[in-house]
């Protein structure tokens, strides 16, 4: 066999097996991504179930809760009474899907992360609309939403709770499908986003990734901005 010969098969022996191996280590990526979001959507199911749950079991002891009232008042215990009313709101308050973007998917995905963040004093400011026909699947507009508000209150959690704060903003912009979701972050100097992307390892960076490939998916826009305290990103998708 001439040395040309040994020389192409060795080539090709190399570019095979770098092919192989490139094709191995994306498959291994994708089942972790795959892994992951099986376990965000399982987690997300499970937080709108328990608030379904709890709503059911509110209204199931609402006729015991009458009940309560009216022999308090009959007695004309109208202290008492005031203040079993009293927790019966902050009871209601505590798992009311108290979020109204116009879309039935988003409702759930946002009011359960939103009582997520009240209950680990998270201050939450949100301003939702979502219009009713969009080319977003439900599934994938609720992946970007429990992405990044899973992302934005893991980083919350690592401020001290007097400095913990999220933004929800969601609306048309420019005949698009505008979110934008801000919070307290422990970074104290501006980082390159770049930096941040590759640092960021385990279930926040494919967090991260998952929002970038469900929106290219349907051609629309990421952007992520941080600055001393403060992180933002802002997605827009085609209606």
């Amino acid at each position: 066999m001439s040395m040309e010969i040994q020389i192409i098969i060795l080539i090709l022996a190399v570019a095979l097996t770098a092919l192989v191996t490139a094709i191995l280590v994306r498959n291994s990526e994708m089942k972790k991504m795959e892994d992951y979001q099986d376990k965000v959507l399982a987690k997300q199911r499970e937080e709108v179930q328990n608030i379904y749950e709890t709503m059911r079991g509110w209204r199931h002891d609402y006729h015991n809760h009458m009940q309560t009232m009216n022999a308090y008042l009959s007695l004309k215990r109208i202290d008492e009474a005031l203040t079993y009313l009293s927790h019966l709101e902050e009871d209601l308050d505590s798992i009311d899907i108290a979020i109204r973007t116009g879309n039935v998917s988003a409702d759930a995905i946002v009011s359960s992360k939103v009582s997520i963040a009240r209950k680990n004093e998270i201050s939450v400011n949100c301003t939702a609309r979502v219009p009713k026909a969009l080319s977003v699947s439900d599934v994938d507009l609720c992946a970007i939403l429990g992405n990044l508000l899973d992302n934005a209150i893991e980083s919350c959690m690592r401020v001290q709770s007097e400095k913990r704060f999220l933004r929800i903003y969601m609306g048309i912009y420019r005949k698009q499908l505008y979110i934008s979701v801000s919070n307290s972050t422990n970074e104290s100097r501006r980082q390159k986003l770049a930096d941040f992307i590759t640092r960021k390892q385990g279930e926040h960076g494919f967090g991260l990734q998952r929002i970038d490939r469900i929106t290219e998916k349907y051609d629309g826009y990421v952007n992520r901005k941080n600055e001393p305290g403060v992180f933002v990103t802002e997605v827009m998708l085609p209606i």
